[in-house]
């Protein structure tokens, strides 16, 4: 009978196991593990780390060739995140700068409305001679 060295290859920050709402969120969204839903046994999915660690032991062409992709993804997913990033600080700048601008907007909101009903003007005494 093989022995089995994931243990040693893939320690738990190379490799976890997905939880019951990971694997349905994964068969819901990838058609070709359908099978899977049925399945009794939640899987094990490789960390970055975990997933360069598996491309540099198999050396067949297949998975040279998917190695290739696997290092791909993750260089396109790190830019993603860092895009990301980018963006929530952006917006945050954003925030920050428009934060007491509400109060302002409403002021000057406030002030447009007064001078669109103007109050009527108090009666005053007029000036002058005139005849009653």
């Amino acid at each position: 009978m093989p022995v089995c060295h994931c243990r040693s290859r893939f320690p738990s920050d190379f490799m976890f196991r997905l939880t019951k709402e990971e694997k349905h969120e994964v068969v819901t969204n990838c058609d070709h593990l359908k099978k899977l839903k049925y399945s009794p046994v939640t899987p094990r999915a490789f960390t970055e780390h975990g997933a360069i660690m598996a491309a540099s032991v198999l050396n067949s062409p297949k998975a040279i060739e998917v190695s290739i992709f696997v290092v791909r993804a993750f260089v396109q997913l790190r830019e993603m995140i860092a895009g990301h990033k980018e963006l929530a600080r952006k917006i945050s700048k954003l925030e920050r700068k428009l934060g007491n601008h509400d109060e302002q907007i409403m002021v000057l909101i406030e002030a447009i409305k007064q001078l669109m009903d103007p109050k009527p003007l108090p009666k005053t005494r007029r000036i002058g001679f005139y005849n009653d």
